[in-house]
């Protein structure tokens, strides 16, 4: 956790450190059963996935009550740092393979996350709006661009 410190001070609670150690152990088990992430990559998960998420967290500070929809979430990225790091905003994490949505559910359960929706669904099929859409490694930004852009609406609260 000295990793989350170096770049994010003392900004998250206790419990979300704990919550952001129980990852390790979490994602190794799933990634044993399961090829979620990587297995050359699991060793670097917080500094190539758990920070990498939390990067936008740098530039935005959601407010409360945001709705947020991460698209292509795969195992839990970015949603689950997201998440853990804006406990009162609201997380929709969707994705198409049904074992990663498993995985991101199972992973958010044993945390204790409240407060996201996660759910096997291709992003053409996504109904919902959303204040912002968050999303890593799916596809050229203007092809996510062209797919979104429909999910898009209201201000930030």
């Amino acid at each position: 956790m000295e990793l989350i410190r170096k770049y994010f001070g003392k900004t998250f609670s206790e419990q979300q450190m704990e919550q952001f150690a129980a990852l390790d152990a979490l994602y190794r088990e799933w990634n044993a059963k399961i090829n979620v992430i990587s297995r050359k990559d699991i060793d670097m998960l917080y500094e190539h996935h758990v920070l990498h998420s939390l990067a936008i967290a740098k530039a935005i500070n959601f407010r409360d009550g945001t709705s947020i929809l991460d698209f292509g979430t795969g195992g839990g990225f970015p949603g689950i740092p997201l998440a853990i790091a804006f406990p009162n905003c609201h997380f929709t994490m969707i994705d198409g393979t049904g074992k990663k949505i498993k995985v991101a559910q199972e992973i958010a359960n044993a945390i204790g996350l409240k407060n996201v929706t996660i759910v096997q669904r291709r992003g053409e099929e996504e109904k919902g709006r959303y204040q912002f859409v968050v999303s890593r490694a799916v596809m050229p930004l203007p092809d996510l661009m062209k797919i979104v852009r429909k999910n898009i609406g209201g201000k930030q609260q």
